[in-house]
């Protein structure tokens, strides 16, 4: 999980979370809506998805399966990144709610792409992960911001040292 730490590693992954970012507003129209990501109301998102037209399930399944698949891993990367590179040796530790922000991300995702497919209705759900998943990204965030300090202050003091 070291490798995360690595600059390279960290930089690429906010250019994913940026490009992915900017693939959901493209393809937004062609969702029928707000995406289903955004809703943690079991019965808001059944009422969304048969609202929408079999062409806007599709998309909104492929955006799901591709772009929302790439946005919590890079997202996850960046912020255990963070946390491992600037907490030493406490660093997996830090890392663990953006790591438990992933597996709830992909766990949602899982859940909407049988709704949008029509495999199985398994949205009851997303009452619970959906907000899992937004307080895991705000204690993984909260963390990697505090990392971040962490760094800038250590950098600018060995500046003037």
């Amino acid at each position: 999980m070291t490798f995360l730490a690595r600059t390279p590693v960290i930089l690429t992954s906010l250019a994913l979370v940026i490009l992915s970012g900017a693939g959901f507003a493209v393809f937004n129209d062609a969702l029928g809506g707000s995406l289903l990501d955004q809703m943690s109301d079991p019965e808001a998102a059944r009422a969304q998805v048969a609202t929408m037209t079999a062409s806007q399930r599709s998309a909104h399944a492929w955006v799901t399966a591709l772009i929302d698949t790439v946005f919590p891993l890079a997202n996850g990367a960046v912020l255990a990144g963070l946390a491992l590179r600037f907490f030493g040796r406490y660093g997996k530790f830090a890392a663990l709610p953006a790591l438990l922000f992933v597996i709830t991300d992909l766990t949602e995702n899982l859940t909407q792409l049988l709704a949008l497919t029509g495999l199985a209705d398994a949205l009851d759900a997303k009452a619970w992960v959906t907000p899992l998943k937004y307080n895991l990204f705000l204690v993984a965030a909260v963390i990697a911001l505090v990392g971040l300090v962490i760094g800038v202050v250590g950098f600018v003091r060995r500046r003037r040292a």
